[in-house]
């Protein structure tokens, strides 16, 4: 009788810190969605998003996701927007791998990985995914990968550009972003006057 294997757990690497979206970029959360092209081609979905302004920073897609590529679109949102306090994301492969732990490691961000089994403690991606596919998806067809990215960009402008959020104030979360930083400038430059008495 041959022997019995057991199936090879991914363990979490560090355990569930409590991070809390109190600003852009304090925490950016990613998960991956999935469909397929008219030919039944799969497609990898992933997205990233940011907790406190609604915001989808990037949603890229392939046929499969390695951890290197995920680095190199977390390396060039990072560029764009400065380094976030802490990415949120599962215990998948994609996300325990060395390459995005080393990422992590050099650019000072907490990993703050969910416990497995347990998707509501990424709940923003989860309802992120959730409209994602309810709005847009579930009621398109893709002929290719390069027509799925192309048509899934301009979905992500209009998500950041137009959708109207509950949360934000009824504002999208582009218009919310540039609001609140314009009142945070604003309140520090108040606090800067009153500590120079001017």
């Amino acid at each position: 009788m041959p022997a019995r294997r057991s199936r090879k757990r991914i363990r979490n690497v560090s355990p569930p810190r409590a991070v809390t979206a109190d600003a852009p970029n304090a925490v950016w959360c990613l998960d991956f969605a999935e469909d397929r092209t008219l030919n039944g081609t799969k497609l990898r979905i992933l997205c990233v998003t940011d907790e406190f302004t609604r915001e989808s920073l990037a949603i890229e897609v392939g046929r499969s996701f390695k951890s290197e590529r995920a680095c190199s679109v977390l390396e060039n949102l990072i560029r764009q927007r400065g380094r976030p306090g802490a990415l949120r994301m599962d215990n998948g492969p994609e996300f325990v791998a060395m390459a995005l732990r080393g990422l992590c490691h050099r650019r000072g961000i907490n990993a703050s990985y969910i416990e497995p089994g347990k998707p509501w403690q990424n709940g923003f991606a989860e309802s992120f995914i959730s409209r994602l596919r309810d709005e847009f998806l579930d009621g398109e067809v893709f002929s290719s990968i390069l027509e799925a990215q192309v048509r899934l960009g301009l979905w992500r402008r209009y998500y950041n550009q137009e959708r109207l959020h509950s949360s934000l104030g009824y504002k999208p979360p582009a218009e919310f972003a540039a609001f609140w930083t314009a009142a945070e400038e604003a309140k520090n430059t108040v606090e800067t006057k009153a500590l120079v008495g001017v």
